[in-house]
């Protein structure tokens, strides 16, 4: 098995389209994989539809945009092979996506304000299908410059970061009311990328009401990360998962499959369970 566990696509803030990253992964001989798109679930069905034509099994997947209020950050939780009706989880995020649309649309305003061109629906034209416009369909209408660039990195940083025009950001839910709604959707919840947002301290308190893993390989994830994230997993008996946060265009080169699950063993007995 070659398992890509962390995917997103133009459903949420990813440039590829659904059809764009299977082709990618069946070139690249992925077998198993998860769209992960930030608070929702809107694509599923073409999803799966793709993956049927491409010879990849789909696992359905989220990335719960969610916040640890104690410790005063941020939590992604990943939520897998939850009930395709996905009730707890809509009810959850369907909020997030509406607060986050509406920060945009601000966001484009103060932009605009400060000088530059825009226009407001031609942005959430191209933002489609997501249900929400994202820094990245702003900054696509902004500079032509690629994502790693340091014209990229510096004009976002300017507009999105600190005392930029722009900068702020919307209110995330709470990580347990994240976990509750996947696991209430017979789901699984992994703990996305700790090393990223040191989301470490929170996960034995998660695991009490349900958390099942946590993402092991990511690109931000160096060694030290990969073996906090193995300690704790062996700890609290949770199995270990990975992927590339694939976002195309829109994100840091690098190619579906290049990174994987590790523990695909494991979690196939939690699926199955």
């Amino acid at each position: 098995m070659k398992a890509d566990l962390h995917v997103h696509s133009t459903y949420s803030d990813g440039a590829s389209s659904v059809l764009e990253v299977m082709s990618l992964a069946k070139q690249n001989g992925v077998t198993h994989i998860s769209f992960v798109d930030h608070d929702t679930v809107q694509g599923l069905e073409e999803i799966r539809r793709q993956g049927d034509i491409h010879g990849i099994e789909v696992i359905p997947g989220i990335e719960i945009s969610a916040y640890d209020f104690k410790r005063n950050r941020k939590v992604h939780v990943l939520g897998y092979n939850y009930h395709p009706d996905a009730v707890n989880i809509k009810a959850l995020c369907e909020p997030i996506l509406e607060r986050r649309n509406k920060h945009s649309l601000w966001q484009i305003e103060q932009i605009r304000a400060a000088g530059y061109m825009l226009e407001t629906q031609e942005i959430m034209e191209s933002a489609k299908p997501s249900m929400a416009v994202y820094k990245q369909h702003i900054m696509q209408h902004l500079t032509k410059e690629s994502f790693s660039s340091e014209k990229y990195q510096t004009l976002y940083k300017q507009l999105f970061k600190q005392k930029g025009v722009a900068a702020g950001d919307i209110k995330y839910v709470d990580v347990f009311d994240a976990v509750n709604a996947i696991v209430a959707d017979g789901g699984l919840a992994v703990v996305a990328h700790p090393g990223q947002l040191d989301s470490y301290d929170i996960i034995p308190e998660l695991v009490d009401i349900g958390l099942s893993g946590i993402e092991r390989n990511h690109m931000d994830h160096d060694l030290e990360d990969m073996q906090r994230v193995e300690s704790l997993a062996i700890k609290y008996r949770l199995f270990m998962t990975g992927g590339t946060d694939y976002h195309g265009s829109f994100g840091t080169a690098i190619s579906i499959g290049d990174i994987t699950s590790p523990d695909m063993q494991m979690f196939c007995e939690y699926k199955l369970s």
